[in-house]
């Protein structure tokens, strides 16, 4: 354990994250995703809420301020419908630690999946709610003094 860092937050996570550069990008999927499939560096947080995690890993990343969108999530297929619920918990969590940081854009499901195959990492969850994906992209980290 480490004083200040989240206890959801695994080793491998927490060296995924430091090893990442700004601009690029990690998914935080949900159960149902098809991670494997799509890119080789996976990682598990199995059991746990994507909420939780933004909680956990948003004090220790930033997200990148250059960008219209550091966050997307993905959109419904036709016929289909969202569920408001899914991206307010996401909001709740991202805005406690960077309260400016507009709505996810939403993107095609196939967009989704290329934007996953090019990201750094998919980081597997125990989310369960449907559409429950969302995509961060790392902004440059501040020297602190």
């Amino acid at each position: 354990m480490l004083l200040g860092i989240s206890p959801l937050l695994s080793p491998d996570l927490l060296a995924t994250l430091h090893r990442m550069g700004h601009g690029d990008e990690i998914i935080l999927a949900d159960a149902h995703f098809p991670g494997e499939s799509f890119n080789p560096r996976v990682l598990r947080a199995d059991g746990l809420r994507i909420a939780d995690l933004l909680a956990a890993i948003l004090p220790l990343f930033v997200l990148d301020p250059y960008v219209p969108n550091p966050l997307a999530m993905m959109a419904a297929v036709p016929g289909d419908t969202l569920d408001p619920q899914v991206e307010a918990a996401y909001l709740a969590a991202i805005r406690r630690t960077w309260p400016d940081t507009a709505p996810p854009e939403r993107i095609d499901r196939f967009a989704f999946y290329e934007r996953a195959r090019s990201a750094f990492a998919v980081v597997m969850t125990g989310e369960t709610a449907k559409y429950g994906n969302i995509l961060l992209k790392k902004g440059v980290t501040p020297l602190t003094a």
